[in-house]
């Protein structure tokens, strides 16, 4: 009993002067490591716990402890927060959460959105079968740096992969109607359906594709109404305008897939299905779009928004 009480305070003794230790490393600065490529360790067939992962874990902690803190100014630590999580990074590539965490506090400026996708880049090259990494750095290409092209560029290579929900198509598919067109994201979304026994996802596919015909057949209305606001010198009351009465443009209008007719929407004076109640294409708070602005000079919506026109 005494031989195993000695042991049990040795062991203590021992945590207790490795964790105070590690209170002493100093958080490494820059990541010159982020420029390398990830070598991958050979397989021992078992974990190990070596000093890089409990310093890994430890800069882990307090990291997690600086977003916990109820009073921190998470703007102001947010350099701090990036350094921890590089530090992880940079010891223990092989973690999973923290390259994600990282994102969603480096948001502040363009230099730390950009600061995170590399480190989301280094997560990829580590975890190549993680849809997550690949989902996180899209929306940071399109949300923050309005990059329409990078974001559907990342996206697509999280479609297929393991755990990868069905959304993801049909959310690249808008990134790549909004880039290329809707007949590029019906072409796209075609080829999945034609590759797919899945019932579920050929469900979810077809949905998309009733949605992008919908679009279709609205941008034939605007087209009509553009002839008629010039024709007439002035713009129509209803859609149902530019199909009845002696200033009619159509014969008749297109069927709404879903029979619920086409109206024009309350806010925005669009034709839109009220089946949908919105309109094909992405969407973003218009101060998230003017913060895009500012950041960048890019419009992430200008393509569409001028085909809808």
């Amino acid at each position: 009993m005494a031989t195993l009480e000695t042991r049990l305070l040795v062991m203590a003794a021992a945590l207790g002067a490795t964790l105070a230790a590690h209170a002493h490393i100093a958080v490494p600065a820059a990541p010159a490591f982020l420029a390398a490529k990830p070598q991958q360790p050979a397989s021992t067939g078992f974990p190990t716990f070596g000093f890089d992962a409990l310093v890994g874990d430890y800069r882990w902690l307090q990291a997690v402890q600086v977003v916990g803190n109820e009073r921190a100014d998470l703007i102001g630590a947010a350099p701090t927060i990036q350094r921890l999580i590089e530090a992880v990074v940079a010891v223990d590539p092989f973690v999973d959460h923290p390259y994600r965490f990282a994102s969603l506090w480096l948001t502040n400026d363009v230099d730390q959105v950009r600061a995170g996708n590399r480190i989301l880049e280094r997560g990829i090259a580590y975890h190549p079968n993680e849809w997550r990494n690949r989902f996180y750095l899209s929306f940071n290409h399109f949300f923050y740096l309005g990059d329409v092209e990078a974001a559907a560029r990342e996206l697509e290579g999280a479609v297929d992969l393991p755990g990868a929900p069905r959304y993801v198509a049909n959310l690249l598919a808008r990134l790549r109607s909004e880039k290329d067109g809707l007949e590029a994201a019906a072409a796209y979304l075609s080829e999945l359906m034609q590759q797919t026994d899945d019932p579920w996802k050929r469900a979810e596919l077809g949905k998309a594709l009733d949605e992008i015909e919908t679009e279709r057949r609205a941008r034939l209305l605007d087209q009509a109404r553009a002839v008629y606001r010039k024709r007439e010198g002035h713009d129509i009351e209803k859609v149902e305008d530019l199909a009845t009465g002696n200033a009619a443009i159509l014969s008749a209008l297109p069927a709404e897939l879903h029979g619920w007719g086409w109206v024009l929407d309350p806010e925005s004076g669009r034709i839109q299905s009220p089946y949908y109640g919105r309109r094909y294409r992405l969407n973003m708070q218009e101060s998230d779009r003017e913060r895009v602005e500012q950041w960048t000079g890019r419009d992430p919506l200008s393509k569409g928004e001028e085909a809808q026109q």
